[in-house]
């Protein structure tokens, strides 16, 4: 049964988050107080930096989310929206030149004017100190100013997903006023961008988020809101329960407590918003050395995957089975890994060698301080203890996440239960991380992102279809992404499992949560709504 939510009296919320935080960062002194109209959106983590060149973590993208604004966005149905850009990019015929044309009026937090100057400082800092470097890669050469509002980049080689590229937190721009003397290192502590908000505070626990009263574009909903930060996810819950928090956001919520909102919400509760599915769940295969450098054995372990099993224990049906390693959300997504087949698995195994008098032992790491990891291993070694013991002898190891990172690409695992969330919605922003090779031998990774992943596969001519889906378009590039798809599943380096989606609880008198098409809780459309 349901938890009811009582109508308890509002505490005086934003001093009890202005407390933890300034205890916990041992800052003296007070902040102004907040109104009491302001909401409080709560989520499991913390913001360490502001800074778009630096950061890298869900909670501090969101933020600039809501500070900040790209030149492009993806709305919730996946089209693409010019944002700071006035419309998409005139691309020249051999692909190598973008113009993209700018809107005018726009201006920093600081009263900087938003031009092609600014726009071109901000992607030159990226370029230069960026820290996930990789979003761009080596895809943009150079960026020139044509004249105040036209800005072209000059890319290495044609990309056809250009404007998704752009939607990408990370390449928010910064007023180059404020950032004079932080063009070739970091700013972790404050933030001047051109978002519907400006940033009043921030420490790793609390960011308070003011309406910037110069916004181009359409008022928040709100007077304002703070993005909370605790530890635990019994404490955001009980958070959330008691009032203390408008909205809590999913990630890192344990598995239990998401079930337990989700039937609140069905029972009419609480108010719940969810995204797009553009986090996956995989195994990876230890592919370069036996006994999973044979194809058989790792295409028998993807036939041993019971999705429906899985997801329904690990997150009671929250995280939809996965067949493919690109979210089926996108253009170009696949399932082409094979379904639940003890059977056919049994067949490849005893081909291989294996079952009988001689099963075959294999090692799985799961990330400790990651609930659904723990669940998803305990239950695949259960069932196949159940269909396959005579074949198949699963032991496992739990890990720390950044000590398991550490040793990805040091072939450290046999088996390692990962996620992988794109840093824009395109499916070479899921192919090209785990698949891209820039050395190999035979099927062998020397060196590249399949190595650093912990897989070591590739093929003959792989990476030249990867390179070819970004720069192709339409039908054509659907063709090729599926044709790399298929050989991938056939090799079964990767495993995908399930999807996650970003979802949202609000209370009520709280509007319904709603997400963008990049996975982003839409802060400004949160508002509190009129007591009847």
């Amino acid at each position: 049964m349901a938890r009811q939510l009582l109508p308890l009296p509002r505490p005086p919320l934003l001093a009890v988050f202005i407390g933890l935080a300034l205890e916990l960062t041992g800052c003296k002194g007070s902040l102004p107080g907040a109104s009491p109209q302001q909401l409080v959106v709560g989520f499991q983590g913390t913001i360490d930096t502001v800074d778009p060149a630096q950061a890298t973590t869900v909670g501090a993208l969101q933020l600039l989310s809501a500070i900040g604004d790209p030149l492009y966005a993806i709305r919730s149905d996946g089209a693409l929206e010019p944002r700071l850009a006035a419309d998409l990019p005139i691309v020249s015929g051999d692909g190598l030149r973008a113009v993209i044309p700018l809107r005018q009026g726009v201006r920093f937090h600081d009263g900087t004017p938003f031009d092609a100057e600014a726009m071109a400082f901000s992607l030159r800092r990226f370029l230069a100190i960026g820290k996930l470097s990789y979003v761009v890669g080596d895809r943009i050469r150079s960026v020139r100013v044509l004249d105040p509002h036209r800005l072209e980049l000059v890319l290495s080689r044609p990309y056809g997903a250009l404007p998704q590229l752009l939607s990408s937190a990370n390449l928010t721009p910064v007023s180059p006023r404020a950032y004079r003397r932080h063009r070739d290192r970091f700013l972790p502590d404050a933030f001047v961008g051109t978002g519907p908000y400006r940033l009043g505070f921030t420490s790793s626990q609390l960011q308070r988020l003011e309406p910037f009263a110069g916004y181009w574009g359409p008022r928040p909903r709100n007077d304002g809101l703070s993005l909370a930060s605790l530890t635990t996810s019994s404490g955001l819950l009980g958070a959330l329960r008691s009032g203390q928090m408008d909205v809590l956001l999913s990630p890192s919520l344990q598995p239990d407590h998401q079930r337990a909102l989700h039937r609140q919400a069905a029972a009419g509760l609480l108010r719940e918003g969810s995204g797009p599915a553009l986090e996956i769940g995989y195994l990876t295969l230890l592919s370069d050395r036996p006994p999973l450098q044979d194809p058989r054995l790792r295409r028998a372990l993807a036939l041993t995957i019971d999705r429906p099993l899985l997801t329904g224990r690990v997150s009671d049906g929250l995280r939809p089975p996965l067949r493919g390693l690109v979210p089926p959300s996108l253009p170009g997504a696949q399932a082409s890994w094979p379904s639940h087949d003890v059977a056919a698995a049994r067949r490849l195994l005893r081909q291989a060698g294996w079952c009988g008098a001689r099963p075959l032992p294999l090692s799985l790491t799961y990330r400790s301080n990651v609930p659904s990891d723990r669940l998803f291993a305990l239950t695949w070694q259960e069932a196949l203890r159940r269909d396959l013991p005579d074949c198949l002898q699963l032991s496992l190891t739990g890990m720390e996440s950044t000590t398991a990172y550490r040793q990805l690409g040091d072939g450290a695992f046999q088996l390692i239960l990962l996620d992988w969330i794109g840093d824009f919605p395109d499916a070479d922003n899921y192919l090209m991380p785990l698949l891209s090779c820039d050395r190999a031998e035979g099927e062998r990774c020397l060196r590249g992102a399949s190595a650093s992943s912990g897989s070591f596969w590739t093929a003959p001519g792989l990476q030249q279809q990867l390179v070819r889906t970004e720069t192709l378009t339409g039908p054509e590039r659907l063709l090729v992404l599926e044709q790399v798809q298929q050989r991938v599943a056939a090799a079964s380096p990767y495993i995908p499992v399930w999807s996650v989606q970003p979802r949202a609880w609000a209370r009520p008198g709280i509007s319904q949560p709603r997400f963008d098409g990049s996975g982003r809780l839409l802060l400004a459309q949160l508002s509190r709504e009129a007591q009847r």
